[in-house]
């Protein structure tokens, strides 16, 4: 049994195809399958069913890929701890991110990552919570970006920032000339939100608890982007939630349509979560330094804030 055995059959799981696998591998598929064989016939057992498209582990092949996910994770170790003794953060860091986080935090945090360690290569995606906390588990990502808690016992997770929603309101809206919104205030009022999946769509229903989605005759309108929610209403009147950080994005005309909620007010809390086997330390805390470098100060505290579950 070898790592490179091993670590073809975590890839094939992971992206359930041994065409899939062997590129990402960067070996053919030819060879890949070999030695998944050959894994196979030593411990005599079928580690996947391939009479199944995607394909999918056995029973016993779901667990003996747990097991070689752990080696793996360990093995990496080793070179963590040549890393951690040098003094020049080198390396590769696969992040996933929300896409209501992304555009707000990412663009500042990346320049200055980029520029102060050149030899760190970051490779980002945009992921919805649920998509993160699977390909952290798979080992697919090294570290997400996200709304939390979330409280998966295979995680674990490193508070950032404590981000105020604020509502973004027509101008036709009878709530306009309100300086300061109550949750209650929005119960008639029609709401744009996100589609499905996106956990900042679960927050703003806690909000709102007794809202419902905007809907025009005709119209169901899925999105998973808070800029688009913006022109939904500034085009079909209505309202919306602003995660805080957007409000940089808008427009003198567009703020003066942004009205924040009344005290204690709510507030999403967005973490670095990583696997609990995660083991590049030195990398994280440099990316979670600049991170916080750019949140104002008002964000890094939670204290008279309501902090909304996903």
């Amino acid at each position: 049994m070898t790592l490179v055995q091993l670590e073809y059959i975590v890839a094939v799981d992971t992206y359930r195809s041994f065409v899939g696998a062997a590129e990402k591998c960067f070996v053919t598929q030819p060879t890949l399958s070999m030695q998944v064989q050959k894994l196979e016939e030593m411990l005599n057992v079928k580690i996947f069913d391939r009479s199944k498209q995607p394909v999918v582990p056995t029973e016993i092949g779901a667990q003996v890929i747990a097991q070689a996910r752990i080696i793996l994770q360990e093995s990496h170790k080793i070179k963590e701890i040549i890393n951690s003794q040098q003094q020049d953060i080198v390396g590769e860091l696969r992040i996933g991110i929300i896409p209501t986080v992304a555009p707000y935090l990412l663009p500042q945090v990346i320049s200055t990552m980029m520029e102060k360690y050149p030899d760190l290569k970051l490779l980002i995606w945009e992921y919805t919570t649920e998509d993160i906390i699977h390909h952290l588990k798979t080992g697919v990502l090294d570290c997400g970006i996200m709304a939390t808690p979330f409280g998966d016992p295979a995680t674990e997770e490193l508070p950032l920032y404590y981000e105020s929603f604020v509502t973004y309101i027509s101008k036709n809206s009878k709530l306009f000339k309100k300086k300061n919104i109550d949750p209650d205030d929005l119960e008639e009022e029609n709401i744009w939100l996100l589609n499905e999946g996106h956990c900042m769509r679960s927050q703003v229903l806690n909000i709102c608890r007794t809202t419902k989605d905007n809907r025009l005759q005709g119209l169901t309108y899925h999105t998973g982007s808070v800029e688009t929610l913006i022109r939904m209403v500034d085009r079909n009147d209505g309202a919306t939630l602003v995660p805080e950080l957007a409000l940089a994005e808008l427009t003198n005309k567009q703020l003066g349509k942004v009205r924040t909620f009344k005290s204690p007010e709510p507030v999403r809390e967005i973490s670095l979560v990583t696997h609990k086997n995660f083991i590049k330390k030195r990398m994280l805390n440099a990316f979670r330094e600049e991170i916080l470098a750019v949140i104002p100060k008002t964000m890094k505290q939670r204290k008279k804030k309501d902090v909304i579950g996903i």
